[in-house]
Formats: C-alpha cells, structure tokens, sequence
C-alpha cells in the first residue's frame, strides 16, 4: 500500500490488516481513484528497463502481460517483491546415477497430498523445514519413509520453555545482546546448548556438520517422534542412485524406491531485468541494506523480500519498504556508491562468518530490523524508555521483539503500539486457554534470561581467573 500515499489507512490499521474485508477495502478505494491497475494481481511482468532519460527522471519502462496482451506504461519508481522462493532448485546432475533411476522424482514444490503414497517407499532428499515436514506427514501413510541430508540441520520446536511460543521467548532484545556481545567461545557453547535443549541432535542423527554456524533451524514438532517411532530413518548424503535404490556415503543402501522427492530449495532470479542492475558475486547479493542496487544513477528500484531471518517476514518487509519509499521520494537518502559497497562488504564478512557460504541471505533480524528503523527514526529508544516507561521497557528488551516495537515513535507512529505491546501475551494465551483451570500465567521475563546472565557471570569470572 506504500504505492498509494494518500492511501485512508484506518485508525485501527494493524488489527484491519487481518481483516477479510481489506481486499474490498484497497479494490473500492483503487476504483475511486482510478488505480484499479495497478493492484491486478494476475499481471505477467514481461520486462523492466531503464527510459533513455534515466540519469535524470529514475523512470523505468514497463513492458506486462496479461491474457495474451502486452502493455506498455512508464513508471517513477520501481519495487521487487517476489522474495527468494521462486524457482524449485531440482539439482539432479549432482547424483550420480539419476538418469537411470526408474521411479518417481520431483521437486516439493509439486507434493500436494499424502494419500496417493500409502504404501510406498518414499526417499525425501533434503533437511530444510519442506524435507521435514514432508517425511513427517508421509511417514503415516508410506511404507518406508528415508530422509537424506548433506550438511544436518537444527531441528526446533515451535513450542518453547514454559510451553511459549519459541520465536517469542528466542527473538528478544537481550538474547540478540548476548549473542552478539559474549566472546565467540560462550556464544557458541550457549547456541548449541539452546539448539539440543529438546534432544540430543547426535542420537538422532540430525547434527548439523558445523553446528557453531547460525544457520536457520528447522521447525517441527514431530520429526523426532517419527523418528524414535522408527517411521522416519536420517541418511547422509546420496553417493549415487541405480535403477531402483539410492546408495549413501555411509555404504548403505535404499532399495525399491518408488518415489524421490527432492527437498532442496529455491533459487531466485529477475529475468526481466537487465542482469547489469542487480549483481550477484558468488552467491552474494549485491543490494545496500539487501533493498537498493548501489550502482543506479537514481534509487527508484528496491528489492522487498530478498533477506531471510527467524524473525516474520511481514514486519521485515513492512520495515523494508517503509524506509525503501522514503528514499524514492527523496525524504532519506543514500550514501555514495562507494560508502554503500563497503557496507556491504562489510556486511557479508560478518554473514559468512555466522551463517556460512550458502546462507548469504540470512541476517540477524532484530539487528536488521533496527538498522532499517534507525534510518527513518522508527527504531524505540531504550534508555530512555527505561527512564520515562520502565513497564514499556522491559516488555520491550526483555520480551518478544514485535513488529508494534516500530510503530511506537516517527513515521508511520501507531497510538496502540504501547498498549499492544503490554497485552500481547494476552492475546498470545486466549486461544490456547479454552478450558478454564486458573488464570492465565504469563512469562516470568526475569527467569527468561537470569540463567545466560548468570552462566555468562560466571564463564567470564572463571576467564579472568584462569588467564
């Protein structure tokens, strides 16, 4: 909606986001105004090129399509939303033999229901969260269900210490501070030890190969259980495949496959831009601040979505394109060209630090976060919270770090946040306290994070004395 600007937005616009009603809402106000194209859904984006007066307007022609017809038309400005999960990775020439295998293979993207498995042997290629919850759901239904895994993954409950959310008890404030502050040696024994808090990974085969890289964990539930239930078995990688079994690099061996599904990914691409506008350089993407291409004459082209954290993606993109519309109105501005690649590559010397070659999209969300709001003043000062608001400002550091945190001050202010910040566990327990035994118990934020401070107290005390 940051396309329209003077767009009604309703008093209560936080809550109406969640409305049925707010299609219709956006459609009538479109007709209104006349704007009724420019929220078709259903359009084909055939090209985007800069206008030969570029360097001077920052206009982009527009080629889209739309049942069989072209249409042209001239726009100011520019913004890429269709994120990093777009084109199923299928990487069949790095398995030996595939050619030559005989049963079903394709991509998750095309697994729709259980149903039609019932009875087979299924191998699921891939330990991200499709790979498991895929292997979990057919492993009531298939025969045998085999889940093979290069690298190993992290694999997280959604429900937390105390039976809280895990995003809202792992996403704060201070965790981040702790994380990023304790020296590497502590941080990384505080990570794992989080990691494995549910299981051992090593028992069930599950450990990630560098289990010290911040790579984003797998949420869900069941796996573990599928697993000790034996319905679910954890291979590594695929050595090579015959007509009808896989071979792993442990030796073993899955005979009569009927089925490969192939859990690897997405890859993302812009082909109807120009490949000079948005560079890649070896799996890194080459976008200030993961949004603004640094090399174009004018910054009326942004990339909403392309960045990948444990924190929600719709506040990170709600932040994204607060700042990103900003800097096409010319409120904010950027750096030079040469102060923007620095930090960049700056940027990704830390990304490959914490997550690793092939994670170069990943980055800490509340950092991030705090970054996007810092430049368009959204970002809650906490010492002075702590001195004007200290209720305000526990919930704040201490607790989880909720898309209202950015609507309490600058642009974009909400007069709710306040209050929407202070209840939100309430809203959090409701649905889940059907059954009335006692009032609902909020998270103690004290006992939340007593125990890193004082294991951390002591790690460095410990530290002093021996060095």
């Amino acid at each position: 909606m940051t396309c329209f600007p003077d767009f009604p937005f309703p008093d209560d616009f936080p809550n109406f986001m969640h409305n049925s009603k707010l299609q219709e809402y956006i459609t009538a106000f479109a007709k209104e105004k006349n704007l009724l194209r420019y929220i078709q859904l259903k359009t084909l984006v055939s090209s985007v090129n800069k206008r030969p007066d570029f360097s001077v307007t920052g206009q982009w022609d527009v080629i889209t399509e739309k049942d069989g017809k072209k249409e042209s038309a001239v726009f100011d400005a520019v913004m890429i939303c269709s994120g990093h999960h777009v084109y199923p990775n299928l990487p069949k020439e790095s398995f030996q033999g595939l050619q030559l295998f005989k049963g079903k293979c394709f991509h998750s993207w095309d697994y729709k229901e259980p149903g039609i498995f019932k009875g087979k042997r299924v191998l699921v290629i891939g330990l991200g969260n499709s790979g498991c919850d895929i292997a979990s759901e057919l492993s009531h239904t298939a025969e045998q269900v085999i889940v093979s895994s290069r690298s190993g993954s992290w694999v997280m409950s959604r429900v937390w210490h105390g039976g809280y959310p895990w995003d809202m008890m792992f996403i704060t404030r201070f965790e981040t501070f702790l994380n990023n502050n304790l020296p590497t040696v502590i941080s990384d024994w505080w990570y794992v030890k989080q990691m494995n808090a549910r299981f051992k990974h090593e028992n069930y085969g599950l450990m990630p190969l560098n289990g010290t890289l911040r790579k984003e964990p797998v949420f869900n539930d069941e796996l573990p259980a599928r697993i000790l239930c034996g319905t679910v078995t954890v291979k590594p990688n695929v050595k090579e495949f015959t007509e009808t079994s896989a071979i792993f690099e442990d030796g073993t061996v899955f005979e009569a496959i009927d089925c490969v599904i192939f859990a690897t990914g997405y890859s993302y691409a812009y082909p109807f831009l120009d490949d000079s506008i948005i560079k890649s350089r070896d799996n890194e993407v080459t976008l200030f601040k993961g949004i603004f291409p640094p090399s174009l004459e004018k910054p009326t082209m942004a990339v909403i979505g392309l960045v990948q954290s444990l924190g929600a993606v719709i506040p990170t993109t709600d932040l994204q394109s607060r700042w990103a519309v900003r800097v096409i109105k010319g409120t904010c501005t950027l750096p030079s060209v040469k102060d923007m690649m620095n930090d960049i590559d700056e940027k990704m010397g830390k990304k490959l630090k914490w997550f690793g070659k092939s994670n170069t999209i990943q980055t800490d969300y509340i950092v991030y976060m705090d970054e996007l709001a810092s430049l368009i003043g959204a970002k809650p000062n906490i010492p002075w919270l702590f001195l004007t608001d200290p209720k305000l400002a526990l919930e704040v550091y201490f607790g989880p770090c909720s898309s209202y945190q950015f609507r309490l001050v600058g642009p974009g202010k909400w007069p709710g946040a306040r209050n929407a910040i202070l209840t939100q566990w309430d809203r959090t327990l409701k649905p889940t306290t059907t059954r009335i035994v006692g009032s609902p118990l909020k998270p103690c934020l004290f006992c939340s994070w007593f125990r890193p401070v004082l294991i951390s107290v002591l790690s460095i005390a410990a530290f002093l004395v021996l060095f």
